[in-house]
């Protein structure tokens, strides 16, 4: 499978390549400085090149797995919200190549990884959080809804791919039930929100910042592709329990409070009462984990992309630092203790 894959790539950059050269000359491209600025949890390649005094991103989506058209059309909304989004300079959709301005090579991600004063760390989350109510304003009714039977669906990931296939868990017929009736009471609880433009991916490595982190400008949004109309908390839920940077529930506390009270001022829908506001996002963010537990367990187990894997752990304890707080999700916390061999000890008084 890696061997197809690998040279299913290879002839992909071939293509990319014969593409850019038709459009050398127009942007300047220097073609021998191509190089792969990164990949992501899906099939797009995005690689990085020279372009006169400046550097610009061609992007590979090959067209079977990946509507490079929707990415176009979210481009458009969220810059007619004025967001800082790249700008779509060429594009091919038949052969599912674009060519699209760089915003930089710097994300949150790596600005953390490299240690930053707290000020600072400050101040970019709350530039990202008024980014969040800025996006949340764009024109979602073009999106395909993000309603109850996705929200439900969505959690087979974890199911199928983090219980049965990488955990080789067998499960009774009363766990099934369980897990049914507690993915319908997500489902229907959240499907109740009010909907925005939902980036599903709002968190540090789609935030881009120039070299000076603390300079105030506006980070750039990447990775939107997969927008929906859906839950308003969708997206504070994944800034503040991010997959890949663990943050105490201390400081997820105080982004979210600040985020609500920016949504409340800006107009948006929120709950007015920030205690149903914080049940609902967190248990947003049970959704989104228990998905991404099955998601990167996919993506190691199918893909060969095992350095998902070491995120799991970081997942998971956001999943039980919901899970333990309410009653309906008591018995998906036994469930985990068992798959994961974990003494039971806590979180069953209810």
């Amino acid at each position: 499978m890696n061997t197809h894959s690998n040279s299913s790539t290879d002839a992909r950059k071939v293509a990319l390549l014969d593409w850019l050269k038709t459009l050398q000359s127009k942007h300047n491209l220097v073609l021998d400085t191509l190089d792969t600025a990164s990949s992501d949890a899906s099939f797009r390649r995005y690689y990085r090149l020279q372009a006169g005094s400046g550097t610009v991103i061609a992007m590979d989506a090959p067209p079977q797995q990946e509507d490079s058209g929707q990415f176009i059309h979210i481009t458009g909304l969220l810059r007619q919200a004025d967001l800082t989004v790249p700008t779509i300079l060429e594009h091919d959709l038949g052969q599912g190549f674009l060519l699209v301005s760089d915003l930089g090579r710097q994300n949150y991600w790596h600005a953390i990884q490299q240690g930053l004063p707290d000020d600072t760390l400050q101040s970019l989350y709350r530039d990202a959080i008024q980014v969040l109510v800025q996006m949340q304003h764009a024109d979602a009714s073009s999106l395909p809804a993000f309603d109850e039977a996705l929200l439900r669906d969505e959690l087979t990931f974890f199911t199928e791919w983090y219980l049965q296939r990488y955990k080789q868990v067998t499960l009774s017929d009363e766990d099934q039930l369980m897990l049914a009736q507690t993915f319908q009471t997500l489902a229907t609880h959240l499907a109740r929100s009010p909907r925005v433009l939902v980036h599903r991916d709002f968190h540090s490595p789609n935030l881009m910042i120039g070299p000076e982190p603390s300079s105030g400008r506006q980070p750039g949004v990447i990775d939107y592709q997969d927008a929906l109309s859906g839950p308003i908390s969708y997206d504070i839920a994944s800034l503040v329990m991010d997959a890949r940077t663990t943050w105490e529930e201390d400081q997820q506390l105080d982004w979210a409070i600040r985020y609500w009270q920016a949504a409340r001022d800006a107009g948006l829908p929120v709950n007015p009462d920030f205690a149903e506001f914080h049940i609902e996002y967190e248990w947003m963010s049970l959704q989104r984990n228990l998905r991404i537990l099955g998601v990167f367990s996919r993506l190691s187990l199918r893909d060969g992309k095992h350095h998902y894997l070491d995120h799991l752990p970081r997942v998971n304890a956001y999943i039980r630092q919901v899970a333990r707080r309410y009653a309906p999700f008591a018995r998906l916390l036994r469930l985990l203790d068992r798959v994961d061999d974990t003494p039971i000890t806590t979180g069953y008084t209810f």
